[in-house]
């Protein structure tokens, strides 16, 4: 039985509608759920829990949470398997405690976004189950089925992210189906507008619950090529282990024809369409290593494509100096100019960038107030805020199916998703009553929100102070943004408005560094944050990871 919906709904769409452009500028938090708060004790996060911490984020400043998935789900993929669309997974609780979520979310102002899965259901789903009993049901088309060779094997050269051939063997329709990640995780058959259509009343039936957005996982897998042509090879010297970790042969292939295909734009549309019925917003996540920002650009161009998407440039395991940045935002500037990017530094899929960077406390505050002046959204990972490094597992406390096929050499995602540490002296670090399902490191207890709240030099404080500064210049959130400028290890850029142009200048470096100060009027800003207060002179001195921020009012 449904709940009862606290406001009509056609309040809550008006209420959206006047809110439309919440996302542009927006600070999101993501909850991965399975490892924010346990209120049931059985060593699982769920939506309850949740709800107990919405105080806390909301604290933080930010204007919305991001949750992965809950839904119904055999958890091979932890939750990107889903198997029910419509419900919430009894792990994680029931669809009265989504909407005790919604209700409380928005109490606070933050508005809720939920991860959507629509290029690949769980093998388990009812309709994989009906499309795999023959090759004339009903949803016979519905997934992406081929015959194998004459000599029996897969249809072509795809391969899948999570290692081996992208294609599994079925003996009822004695034919190949098609998973870009795991083999219980087929893909689904966007060429059929019943999928289509079946996909689009699910997004429905979450905005009738009251969700302000999506997170829409891989979405540039949902089409296929429908001839099915092989992908050809990438050559070493292009090779980019963002995606997939360097001992995956996926790394091996141009993957032109498995994904990114031009009619992802036409669905893109339809699904714009219904989200602009209620003012809801959506982020895309592009999982390609060549042509990620190429993609965002597309994707996110006018007003029939997503509001905004990420690429993995700031996600990738290679260090992140100045000129990397400068070159990012000027090949962005040349193919996604008219695009909304969303960036992020950490989430759930990624080692914690605070260990992928090898960052000492003050390298991370200078990095998240580079995050939090660029140009565009930006999304923070749960424990970020509290400089979080990534968890050491042994190989018997791993859960993930990817770091378990390429351990050693890869160690998998699940050293980032361990344990909200909320309580320094309590038992599993406030997180549950019992024993999570997966462990509560010692070294982390130390950098607990209980610790961190009573201490004002705490990373914690230094992201709310940033956040804040944030919200406090529109020039930040929504304004223009000057080349993204390099001068040795310093990176700097200009944002502006209509009210005010805004200096930030980043030292990249642990060494003390200088760049020329560009002609303005500059007033000091940001000392709180730790900038230094910009002299007279066209030299600027910056220390070790040090900052300057200036501002210029009424600049036009």
């Amino acid at each position: 039985m449904n709940v009862h919906i606290h406001t009509p709904l056609s309040d809550k769409i008006a209420r959206r509608k006047s809110e439309a452009d919440w996302w542009r500028g927006a600070v999101i938090y993501q909850i991965y759920p399975r490892s924010f708060h346990d209120s049931s004790g059985d060593g699982c996060g769920d939506l309850l829990g949740i709800v107990d911490k919405l105080g806390y984020v909301a604290s933080l400043g930010v204007d919305a949470v991001w949750i992965s998935p809950f839904f119904t789900s055999p958890m091979k993929d932890f939750g990107y398997d889903v198997s029910d669309y419509r419900d919430v997974d009894p792990l994680f609780g029931s669809l009265e405690d989504f909407d005790l979520l919604i209700a409380r979310a928005h109490d606070l102002g933050l508005k809720v976004m939920i991860d959507l899965v629509l290029s690949h259901t769980s093998d388990e789903h009812p309709w994989f189950v009906e499309s795999r009993r023959s090759r004339d049901n009903l949803k016979a088309d519905w997934y992406v089925w081929a015959d194998p060779k004459p000599d029996g094997t897969p249809p072509n050269n795809w391969l899948s992210i999570f290692g081996g051939p992208a294609w599994h063997w079925d003996s009822r329709r004695c034919q190949y189906y098609l998973h870009n990640f795991l083999a219980e995780q087929p893909d689904l058959n966007f060429w059929n507008p019943d999928v289509q259509d079946a996909l689009l009343d699910v997004t429905r039936f979450w905005l009738d619950r009251g969700v302000d957005g999506f997170r829409l996982d891989t979405i540039n897998f949902y089409f296929a090529d429908r001839h099915l042509r092989d992908n050809p090879a990438l050559p070493p010297e292009e090779r980019d282990a963002s995606i997939a970790p360097a001992v995956n042969p996926y790394n091996h292939q141009r993957h032109i024809h498995s994904k990114n295909q031009p009619e992802n734009l036409e669905f893109l549309a339809r699904f714009r369409a219904l989200l602009d019925e209620y003012g809801a917003a959506a982020v895309g996540e592009i999982g390609d290593a060549q042509s990620g920002l190429s993609l965002l650009g597309e994707y996110t161009r006018g007003t029939e494509g997503v509001h905004m998407c990420y690429a993995f440039e700031f996600l990738s395991g290679e260090s992140l100096p100045a000129e990397k940045v400068a070159k990012v935002f000027a090949q962005l500037d040349k193919v996604a100019a008219d695009g909304w990017a969303c960036w992020a530094f950490s989430n759930h899929d990624v080692m914690r960038h605070s260990s992928r960077w090898d960052l000492q406390l003050a390298a991370q505050r200078c990095y998240s107030l580079l995050l939090l002046c660029l140009r565009g959204s930006v999304c923070l990972y749960q424990g970020e805020e509290l400089g979080l490094p990534e968890a050491e597992l042994a190989f018997e406390d791993l859960r993930d199916p990817y770091g378990i096929a390429f351990w050693p050499e890869y160690r998998g995602r699940d050293g980032c998703r361990t344990p909200m540490i909320w309580d320094r002296d309590a038992p599993h670090a406030g997180f549950s009553l019992t024993q999570p399902w997966l462990p509560v490191l010692d070294g982390h207890r130390e950098m607990a929100v209980s610790s961190q709240e009573t201490d004002p030099s705490a990373l914690l404080h230094h992201y709310r102070r940033a956040i804040a500064f944030r919200s406090r210049h529109d020039a930040l959130r929504t304004g223009d943004q000057s080349v993204v400028r390099a001068e040795g290890d310093v990176l700097w850029f200009t944002r502006e408005n209509e009210a005010e142009r805004i200096f930030c200048a980043f030292n990249l470096s642990d060494t003390t560094s200088e760049m020329t100060l560009p002609d303005g009027n500059w007033q000091p800003l940001g000392e709180a944050l730790g900038g230094v207060v910009l002299a007279a002179g066209e030299t600027l001195h910056l220390g070790p990871w040090q900052v300057a921020l200036g501002i210029v009012t009424n600049p036009r």
